[in-house]
């Protein structure tokens, strides 16, 4: 499996993590917290510019969702 099939494999689980629960990953959930990691390191790169550009458009549309899906607080 190449990083890109690993990138899009992670995005994909994320995507339907949210959909299905509507509600974005949290730091506060040890279930959830791998994924939260894999949005904030993303961030981080993209912040830096050192995101592959293909893979660029896809994560804005996950930084949507989770303006969307934004945590009042940690509880659900």
């Amino acid at each position: 499996m190449t990083q890109d099939e690993k990138w899009l494999a992670k995005y994909n689980e994320i995507m339907a993590f949210m959909a299905e629960n509507h509600i974005r990953p949290s730091k506060y959930y040890a279930e959830e917290r791998n994924n939260w990691n894999w949005i904030r390191h993303q961030q981080k790169l993209m912040g830096r510019g050192e995101m592959k550009e293909e893979r660029v458009e896809l994560f804005e549309k996950l930084m949507d969702l989770c303006g969307e899906y934004k945590r009042v607080n940690q509880y659900r």
